[in-house]
């Protein structure tokens, strides 16, 4: 379940990480009161389920609380890919020395969090997959220890971060118990700021709750916005998948958290551009790659989809099964790659054998083939 950013910073204040007071604003005169109160420049920014919100539009800064009315009044009733911004957020600006990039998901592949840091904060993370992997620093966190104060400072050091080290690693200790504290799958801060007093704060933030532990959280749960969250979105989670809008044209399926970030990657450097994250999980049966095909195919902007299986609890076979239902119903219209392996892999080539289904041995050459195929990236 995704959270608005003014949620994620609440949580995070929780767990000691700084965030800009702010406050969140529903009519333009609520953001003119909101910016009176803090009596310095503001920044009004959009609370809805996307990414790329400044790039929309939907992020402006304010110098005065007049400015902060027309900026509220210009981005309230916005339609931002295709959601309508009914709050915003007024939040004190803060003068940014440097930008960096602090992020948290499951690795199921190691079976551990993985903390990802970056200096380049700030943009879009995935570009900087795309552009400049090398960029992206990795560190895989123990399960049973945890992230303690003195291998976040290293993380910090071997990252190449510049400031108060033992404050950047406090907040990199704040993040990933807020991570664990809530049963999220996803937790980010970016830009994590170094301001040009020295001080550090988590300017934006998002985390996105795993919906299995919910039950756990019932005041989180109570949070969900049905009518904030793409329709997408709303239809995958009503089948249980873990899916995520992106802006690309290259629909994603695969098994597992990490393959699929995986498969993210690769198609993003060999040039094409993703257009959602859907991960249908361990044993999925027929049914529910039938529906996965249903969810990412009804999205306008996927040219082509890269499904992308490796077998282990989820046999191969049954995989194959769920693709060919799509096809004999007429569901799959546009060009299909997929490269399997593991259980039941040569079940699985046999029943797709003479399909138009384009089969590759590796996910590097699937990913090339499908970039091609749509033209590459959108």
């Amino acid at each position: 379940m995704n959270l608005h950013e003014y949620q994620a910073k609440e949580i995070l204040a929780r767990y000691g990480v700084p965030v800009p007071p702010g406050r969140v604003a529903y009519t333009p005169e609520e953001a003119k009161r909101i910016a009176e109160e803090f009596g310095k420049r503001v920044v009004i920014k959009a609370q809805v389920h996307v990414g790329g919100r400044g790039k929309a539009g939907g992020v402006k800064l304010a110098d005065t609380p007049e400015e902060a009315y027309e900026k509220a009044k210009a981005i309230l009733g916005m339609n931002l890919k295709g959601l309508t911004v009914k709050k915003v957020l007024v939040a004190e600006a803060v003068d940014i020395a440097k930008e960096y990039y602090a992020g948290l998901i499951l690795d199921r592949a190691k079976k551990r969090v993985v903390l990802m840091l970056s200096k380049e904060g700030g943009v879009d993370i995935e570009e900087v997959a795309a552009q400049n992997p090398e960029a992206i620093h990795k560190f895989w966190i123990d399960p049973h220890k945890g992230l303690r104060a003195f291998e976040a400072r290293e993380m910090v050091r071997q990252a190449g971060l510049e400031g108060n080290l033992n404050r950047l690693a406090q907040v990199l200790v704040g993040l990933f118990r807020a991570y664990e504290g809530v049963d999220a799958s996803i937790a980010e801060i970016n830009p994590l700021v170094v301001t040009t007093e020295g001080g550090i704060v988590a300017a934006d933030a998002k985390i996105v709750l795993d919906d299995n532990a919910l039950f756990r959280h019932p005041e989180l749960a109570e949070l969900r916005e049905v009518e904030a969250e793409h329709p997408l979105e709303v239809e995958a989670s009503n089948y249980g998948f873990a899916y995520v809008k992106l802006s690309g044209n290259i629909g994603i399926i695969g098994n597992g958290a990490g393959l699929v970030m995986y498969t993210l990657d690769l198609v993003n450097r060999v040039g094409g551009k993703p257009a959602n994250f859907l991960d249908i999980g361990g044993g999925a049966k027929a049914e529910v790659v039938y529906n996965a095909l249903k969810v990412v195919l009804k999205d306008p902007e996927v040219k082509g989809v890269f499904i992308n299986i490796f077998g282990g609890i989820t046999r191969a076979d049954e995989v194959a099964k769920g693709v060919i239902r799509a096809l004999e119903e007429g569901l799959l219209t546009k060009p299909v790659v997929m490269r399997v392996a593991g259980t039941a892999e040569e079940e699985a080539k046999r029943l797709l054998e003479g399909k138009p289904i384009y089969m590759y041995p590796t996910s590097l050459e699937a990913a090339r083939a499908i970039v091609a195929m749509v033209g590459g990236a959108a």
